[in-house]
C-alpha cells in the first residue's frame, strides 16, 4: 500500500470532507470511513497507514475494539485526535497521540503531519530486526570482541561487509552497548535517497526553503541528538555531500537548508559500506580526508558463506522472528538445513531471511523438506536424474536415428536444467552454458521454454 495513506474515522460529514480535501491537497491518500465496522480487518493491517485521524463514529462496535486491534501491531500508526477525543491517551505514548484543534486549518494539519513523520522516524527501531548478533563462528566472535572494545568510546566506526551481512545489526549493537543507549538510533541509507534530497534529509530544512517545503523539518542529525547516527552505504554518497559531511564531523555543527542559524550537534557517527573505499579514493570517487575521518575503528563483517556453521542458529532466530511478528510460521527439517549449508549465499543473511519468509507463505506451519526448497538451493545430487541428463542411446538403433532431432532434445534438456539452476535468470544460465545471453534467449524462444520454468 501507498506510504501516504491516512485513515479518517469520522461520522461528521462536513468535517470529514474538509479533512479529506486538505489531505489530498497536501499529497496524502485518505480513506474515510464512518464506523469501525466499515473496515475489513482481514484485508488491512494497522501499518497500512501513516496516521489515523479519529473523530466521531456511528454504530457498533465501539472504538475501543478498533484501538485494541491497532495497538496489537508494534508498528501501528499514530492517532490524530479530533476535539471529542482531546485529553485522552488510549493507552498510547504521548508521541503517538496528537490533537487537532477546531476549526480545522490546512497549515495546522500540515504541521502536525510533519511532526508526526519526524517523531516516527526519530524513534524508529525496526521491530523486525533482532538486537543481537547471532553466531559462534570465529568471524562473529571477532566482530563481537571489536564491538565490546569500541562501544564504550565515542570513536567513529566504519563497518565493512557485503550487502546483506548485517552491518546495521552491528551498528545497533554498538549503540546499545554504549553510553548513548538511552538516546536515539537514527539510520539513513545514503544510496537509497536521491542526491538532490540527501542534504535536506541529513540537515533538515526551513519552511519555504525549496519547492514542496511546506513546513520546517528536522534532519537526521537533529533527530540523532545525544544518540547515534548510522550512515549506511556511505560509499554511494556523491562528493558534494562528502564535503558537507566532512565539515560537520570536523566542526560538530551544521545549518538547516534555508537557515543561517548554526546548530551544534552531539552525535556519534557509525558508517557502513559494501564498497572498497580505498579503491574509490584511487579512482577519485571518494574523498581521502573523509575516509580517514570515518576509518577510525574499522569492523569487517564476514559473509554468510564464510560462517556457514552459524546458519542453523540464524534459521532458528529468523523463524522465531517471523512467528513473533505474525508474518508466518515455518520450520526446517535437518536434511533441509544440510542442503542450505551447500549454498553459496551471495545475498547473505538477507537472502536467507527472504527465503524463510517465502517458505512461511508457501507452506504455513509446515516442516520444510529439501524437495520443497526452490531449485537454486538444491545440490545437484538432489535434482531428478531424468531432468539433469539427456536420455542416453545405449545401442545405436538398426533403423538409424534422427541425429538433428536427438541433439535438439539434448540441448533443450540442458537449457531447462541451466534455467532451473539459475532460478530463471537468463544471464546466469548463459554463463553455465558458456553462451552469450542473446544466444540463449534465442534458444529459449526456439524451444518454447518458459524463463521461469525452473524457479
Amino acid at each position: 500500500m501507498s506510504q501516504a495513506r491516512i485513515l479518517v474515522l469520522d461520522d461528521n460529514d462536513e468535517r470529514a470532507q474538509s479533512i479529506v480535501s486538505a489531505l489530498e491537497f497536501i499529497g496524502y491518500t485518505p480513506l474515510r470511513i464512518t464506523a469501525v465496522s466499515a473496515l475489513t480487518k482481514d484485508e488491512h493491517k494497522p501499518r497500512d497507514w501513516v496516521a489515523v485521524i479519529l473523530g466521531a463514529q456511528a454504530g457498533d462496535p465501539p472504538v475501543d475494539a478498533f484501538l485494541n486491534w491497532l495497538r496489537a501491531d508494534p508498528r501501528h500508526p499514530p492517532l490524530l485526535l479530533l476535539e471529542e477525543h482531546h485529553g485522552r491517551q488510549f493507552g498510547l505514548h504521548t508521541d503517538e497521540c496528537w490533537e487537532i484543534d477546531a476549526p480545522l486549518r490546512y497549515q495546522q494539519l500540515a504541521d502536525v503531519l510533519c511532526q508526526v513523520d519526524g517523531k516516527a522516524r526519530a524513534r524508529a527501531v525496526s521491530a523486525d530486526v533482532p538486537t543481537g548478533m547471532t553466531g559462534n563462528s570465529p568471524g562473529m566472535r571477532r566482530v563481537r570482541d571489536l564491538v565490546s572494545q569500541v562501544a564504550g568510546r565515542d570513536a567513529t566506526v566504519l563497518i565493512r561487509g557485503e550487502s546483506g551481512t548485517g552491518k546495521e545489526l552491528v551498528a545497533r549493537a554498538i549503540h546499545l552497548a554504549s553510553d548513548r543507549a538511552n538516546g536515539p538510533f537514527v539510520a539513513i541509507n545514503c544510496g537509497a535517497i536521491p542526491q538532490n534530497l540527501i542534504e535536506a534529509e541529513l540537515f533538515g530544512h526551513e519552511r519555504g526553503a525549496f519547492t514542496g517545503a511546506i513546513c520546517s523539518r528536522a534532519g537526521r542529525f537533529e533527530m540523532a541528538e545525544g544518540g547515534t547516527l548510522f550512515l549506511d552505504e556511505i560509499g554511494d554518497m556523491d562528493q558534494h555531500m562528502q564535503v558537507k559531511l566532512l565539515r560537520v564531523m570536523q566542526e560538530r555543527s551544521f545549518e538547516r537548508i534555508g537557515s543561517t542559524t548554526t546548530q551544534r550537534c552531539n552525535v556519534r557517527i557509525i558508517a557502513a559500506t559494501h564498497r572498497d573505499l580505498e579503491a574509490g579514493m584511487i579512482r577519485g570517487s571518494f574523498r581521502e580526508d573523509l575516509f580517514y575521518r570515518l576509518n577510525v575503528f574499522p569492523i569487517d563483517v564476514p559473509p554468510l558463506r564464510e560462517r556457514l556453521e552459524d546458519l542453523p542458529l540464524l534459521v532458528g532466530e529468523i523463524t522465531k522472528q517471523l512467528h513473533d511478528s505474525r508474518r508466518g510460521e515455518v520450520s526446517l527439517a535437518p536434511a533441509t538445513v544440510n542442503a542450505l549449508l551447500k549454498h553459496q549465499w551471495p545475498g547473505n543473511i538477507r537472502e536467507l531471511s527472504n527465503l524463510l519468509e517465502r517458505l512461511a507463505v508457501l507452506y504455513p506451519g509446515e516442516q520444510i523438506a529439501p524437495d520443497q526448497l526452490p531449485a537454486k538451493y538444491l545440490p545437484a545430487a538432489d535434482l531428478d536424474d531424468d531432468e539433469l541428463s539427456p536420455s542416453p542411446v545405449a545401442d545405436f538403433p538398426q533403423e538409424g536415428i534422427d541425429l538433428k532431432g536427438y541433439m535438439a532434445e539434448v540441448e533443450a534438456k540442458l537449457i531447462r536444467q541451466a534455467m532451473r539452476r539459475s532460478n530463471g535468470v537468463v544471464a546466469h544460465a548463459a554463463e553455465l552454458l558458456s553462451l552469450r545471453r542473446t544466444t540463449l534467449a534465442e534458444k529459449l524462444r526456439k524451444y518454447d521454454i518458459d524463463r521461469q520454468c525452473a524457479s
